[in-house]
C-alpha cells in the first residue's frame, strides 16, 4: 500500500510531537522541515523521516501541518501559497496556529484551500494528548477518518465547532500549564512536611494521573468525585475548605479566561 505522504513545517515541540504520533500509524511517508535544520536532523533520525523544505512539502505532500507560531504564519503562506496554487492535486493544510481561523487563512492565501485547524497539547509527546479539531466544508467524510487515523497515536481527538475551538483550547492546549503549577505546589507542601522531593514529585504526578483516568470512566461528575473523597471532619475536607478560602476556583477562572482572551487577540 502507498503511504500517505505527510509533511511537517516547523518542528517545534508541538510538531515535533505530532510527527511521532504520525509516524507511529505506519501509513505515513513523514517530511520535516524546520529554519533550524539539526532540529529537523535529529527529528528525522528518530522517527525515519525525510529531510524536506517548506516548498518541497507544499509541492507533495498530501496533509500539509503549520507548525510555525501565530506571529509568523503570515509570511510561511507568502511563501508557499503561490506553489499550493498550482497543484491539480488533492492536499490538506493542517493550522495549528492559536487564534487563526480558517476564514482568515483563506484571506491569507487569497483562495480557498481545504484546511483543518486543530489545537493539540503538549501530552500529544506520549500518546495523552487532547487534539481539537475543526474542518472546512470542503473536508469530506473519508478525509476526516484518514486525519484522525494517522493521529490516532497521539491521544484522543475531539470534532469542535470552529467558533467553540478557542475555549477549547484555553482548558485542554494552555491547561497542562496549570496542571503542572498545581502539581509542582502539591509536591512543594508535601517536601514542607517532610516528604524528599522525588517522591514529593512522584506522588502528586500518579494522583492526578489516576484522578483523570476515574474522571473520564467513571461518568461522575468531579464534584461528586470531589465528595466521595471527603469525609466529614477528615483530613481531605480540610485541604478542600482552604482552597475554598483562598478563592481557587476564582484563580483557576480568572487564568483560563485570561488564556482565551489571549488567544482571540493572537487571531486578529
Amino acid at each position: 500500500m502507498q503511504k500517505i505522504k505527510v509533511g511537517f513545517i516547523g518542528c517545534g515541540n508541538m510538531g515535533g510531537a505530532l510527527a511521532k504520533a504520525v509516524a507511529k500509524s505506519g501509513i505515513a511517508e513523514i517530511f520535516l522541515a524546520d529554519t533550524l535544520i539539526d532540529k529537523a536532523q535529529n527529528l528525522a533520525e528518530q522517527i525515519s523521516a525525510n529531510i524536506s523544505s517548506a516548498e518541497e512539502i507544499a509541492r507533495m505532500c498530501k496533509y500539509i501541518f503549520l507548525g510555525v507560531k501565530p506571529q509568523m504564519m503570515s509570511s510561511l503562506i507568502e511563501e508557499i501559497s503561490p506553489i499550493l496554487k498550482t497543484r491539480d492535486d488533492r492536499f490538506i493544510l493542517v493550522t495549528m496556529a492559536a487564534g487563526i481561523k480558517i476564514e482568515k487563512f483563506n484571506l491569507m492565501l487569497n483562495a480557498k484551500m481545504p484546511i483543518i485547524r486543530i489545537m493539540p497539547n503538549t501530552p500529544v509527546a506520549v500518546g495523552k494528548g487532547m487534539i481539537l479539531y475543526s474542518l472546512c466544508k470542503a473536508i469530506t467524510e473519508t478525509e476526516e477518518t484518514e486525519f484522525c487515523i494517522i493521529l490516532e497515536n497521539a491521544g484522543k481527538l475531539d470534532k469542535l465547532d470552529e467558533d467553540l475551538i478557542d475555549a477549547g483550547c484555553a482548558i485542554s492546549g494552555c491547561g497542562p500549564a496549570f496542571v503542572y503549577m498545581f502539581a509542582e505546589s502539591m509536591a512543594k507542601a508535601g517536601v514542607e512536611c517532610g516528604l524528599p522531593t522525588e517522591k514529593a514529585i512522584k506522588y502528586a504526578a500518579q494522583t492526578l494521573l489516576g484522578a483523570a483516568e476515574l474522571m473520564l470512566t467513571s461518568q461522575k461528575s468531579p464534584e461528586v468525585l470531589r465528595r466521595e473523597v471527603c469525609s466529614p471532619k477528615g483530613s481531605t475536607i480540610e485541604g478542600v475548605i482552604a482552597l475554598q478560602n483562598s478563592q481557587f476556583d476564582q484563580s483557576v477562572n480568572t487564568c483560563v479566561k485570561a488564556s482565551f482572551k489571549r488567544t482571540v487577540e493572537l487571531g486578529k
